[in-house]
């Protein structure tokens, strides 16, 4: 071993070497060097390098992640710089089509903002906010076991919710009321200034907020308090007052936009109150070209507040919930009157509150608003079984056997006004129209049920008369009485007429779809007459209709004549105008036929179907091909009173040109 030591010892003393000393730590290059990329000279005892000596340059010491941020600075400033000039882009765009600005709320939601190209305006597209897609959870406390254990037999979305606590299942999210929604609305955002606002709604609580069941579908009687509470219901009432106004087609445009555009952004929202709701149902009874769509949604969107169970629990003596049935009851009479109006099947059926009106008047809570509102809740009632009894087909004619249930229907009807008309207490606001009201549904309704007679029935022609039963021929002359006195009584009554401007559009159809029923009937069945008839005759013959052509054309000019006065203290947008167009041209064809004129028994000029064939009927026979050898080609049942419905669309709407229609997309 001593031998091995003394041998090593031996060779490093023949090599000279020394076991070498570390090497100093490499020190980096300042960034002023690295910058000009040369040698970074340290100076002894000096802190800067002899290049930054020299320049007099700060000297520091190069760091990698020094320059990674100072290059994410300058991304973010630019982009920033980026964004800046877009939203301004952006928003000069929307303040040029009059739509409300992005909103800016750090604490609500991503959205996405864009323009469907199916909804149009005159002066462009209507923006919609897309809700996004969140699947985050609940950061609510967990339920405990107890909790969850209390229902055994949840819905099963409810049972999903428990589970997953994905906040977008949950369907009955809380609102408040939002004191600073007025800093951020359209009022204040200049698109509709506060002065025509508060006008606006001024106009709506005088002119028509007690029209519609005193007022229920407006709980509020400030435009602040709408404010605060919903912006879209504030948007339809100011959009509604201002197709109310005559004139101001620019102020109508903007508000329209304002409520198509909050309407869109409301369709997909999970978060809703009561008076967002009660905005989609007040506008569905006024703007036609968007009451179908907007019933449709009102509809779900009370369902998913669970609106449909409050009747039950004010049963329970939980009196909170009567202003939710309350707007339970107008959702079904909205839904109703334009599932009638178009012939289509209704979403909401009778359940516990539609068949118990009387428990929920039989309160010392009830009011005449509700009196009112629960009467159209019967009626419809009554109009949606007579609705699953027969269907909407046009092409499916009543047998003789549905004829004894038509009269149960018509008994039902009959019983329906004599225990509503008396209930329903006149206003010192509006007058008898509550109790006229009555008269005027009573008559629409039974005109409405009795024109199923007439449907799908073959052609007519002077040979035809033994196709009309007694029993057929019964409830059409009940039809044609109906809807004459339907017309009758607006005439007659200064109140139905004083209300007549500010009543939903149901009520204008209901005018117009009797005017243009007995019109078509004198066209269509005008031109069946009997040679054998004599000239003398003043009792129908032939088929047996207690129709008067006289008669109906001064009733239709009547009707023409007080709707145009109507429509005159009305924007040009109203339906009102489309419908006097309508009824006008469709009396077109009756100005050049010089009619036989007789007394009838009204004291009215008449000349009754199935009368004299006089030199004067020949030029009706001339006029219409009714009366030629083919006496009705192209002749359409449908077209004459519609399915179960109005053929709303296809009658109304569709008489009126579509450039006068530009404000209604359909």
């Amino acid at each position: 071993m001593a031998q091995k030591r003394a041998h090593g010892e031996l060779e490093h003393a023949d090599t000279g070497r020394r076991p070498s000393a570390p090497k100093p730590a490499r020190t980096r290059a300042c960034v002023e060097c690295k910058r000009h990329k040369i040698r970074c000279e340290t100076v002894e005892g000096e802190q800067k390098c002899s290049k930054c000596l020299r320049s007099g340059a700060e000297c520091v010491p190069y760091n990698i992640n020094h320059k990674l941020q100072e290059e994410d600075a300058l991304w973010k400033a630019k982009a920033t710089a980026e964004i800046a000039q877009l939203r301004s882009a952006v928003q000069q765009l929307l303040r040029h089509n009059q739509l409300p600005p992005m909103r800016t709320d750090v604490d609500q939601p991503s959205t996405v903002v864009i323009s469907p190209t199916n909804v149009v305006s005159e002066n462009g597209c209507t923006a919609m906010v897309v809700p996004p897609m969140d699947m985050t959870r609940e950061n609510s406390p967990e339920r405990s076991v107890d909790e969850e254990d209390t229902n055994l037999v949840p819905a099963p979305m409810r049972s999903l919710y428990d589970l997953t606590r994905i906040r977008n299942l949950r369907s009955n999210a809380r609102w408040k009321t939002n004191a600073s929604a007025l800093d951020d609305d359209f009022i204040t955002q200049g698109i509709i200034s506060p002065v025509e606002a508060d006008e606006l709604f001024k106009r709506y609580m005088e002119n028509i907020h007690e029209l519609l069941w005193a007022g229920m579908l407006c709980p509020h009687s400030t435009l602040e308090q709408s404010r605060r509470h919903s912006t879209l219901l504030t948007a339809a009432i100011i959009t509604i007052a201002a197709l109310h106004t005559p004139g101001g087609d620019e102020t109508l445009l903007k508000c329209y936009n304002v409520f198509v555009s909050l309407a869109y952004s409301t369709c997909l929202s999970r978060v809703h109150n009561l008076d967002d709701i009660r905005a989609l149902v007040l506008a569905a009874f006024y703007l036609p070209s968007l009451s179908w769509k907007l019933s449709g949604i009102a509809v779900r969107n009370a369902v998913e507040l669970n609106i449909h169970h409050s009747f039950q629990k004010l049963m329970r003596g939980q009196t909170e919930h009567r202003g939710n049935v309350r707007l339970w009851y107008a959702l079904y009479v909205c839904e109703h009157q334009f599932s009638i109006a178009y012939g289509r099947p209704p979403l909401i059926h009778p359940d516990a509150a539609i068949n118990n009106v009387e428990d929920f008047l039989n309160s010392p809570l009830s009011t005449p608003g509700e009196v009112r509102i629960c009467a159209q809740v019967a009626l419809f009632k009554i109009l949606t079984e007579a609705y699953l009894a027969y269907g909407s087909d046009p092409e499916q004619a009543l047998t003789e056997s549905d004829f004894q249930q038509l009269r149960m229907f018509n008994f039902a009807i009959e019983q329906w006004r004599l225990a509503w008309q008396h209930r329903s207490a006149d206003s010192a606001s509006i007058g008898s129209y509550p109790s006229k009201g009555i008269v005027l549904y009573y008559h629409f309704a039974r005109f409405q049920l009795n024109s199923l007679a007439l449907r799908a029935l073959p052609a007519p022609s002077a040979a035809s008369s033994e196709s009309l039963s007694y029993d057929r021929r019964e409830a059409a002359n009940i039809a044609i009485a109906a809807a004459t006195s339907t017309l009758t009584l607006i005439f007659e009554e200064p109140d139905l007429r004083k209300a007549l401007p500010g009543v939903p559009i149901f009520t204008h159809t209901m005018v117009a779809f009797c005017a243009t029923f007995l019109l078509k009937m004198a066209k269509t069945w005008g031109g069946v007459v009997q040679a054998a008839s004599p000239e003398w005759a003043t009792e129908p013959v032939g088929l047996g209709l207690n129709f008067h052509i006289g008669q109906v054309l001064s009733l239709s000019r009547r009707s023409a004549h007080l709707l145009s006065k109507v429509a005159d203290g009305l924007n040009e947008k109203h339906l009102t105008r489309h419908i006097v167009a309508g009824i006008r041209d469709l009396l077109k064809h009756f100005d050049a036929i010089e009619t036989p004129r007789s007394t009838g028994p009204l004291g009215i000029e008449h000349r009754q179907l199935g009368g004299a064939l006089t030199t004067q009927s020949m030029d009706i026979a001339s006029e219409f091909p009714s009366a030629t050898v083919d006496p009705m080609a192209g002749w359409n049942m449908y077209d004459l009173i519609g399915s179960y419905g109005f053929g709303f669309d296809e009658t109304y709407l569709g008489q009126a040109a579509s450039s006068d229609l530009d404000l209604w997309p359909m």
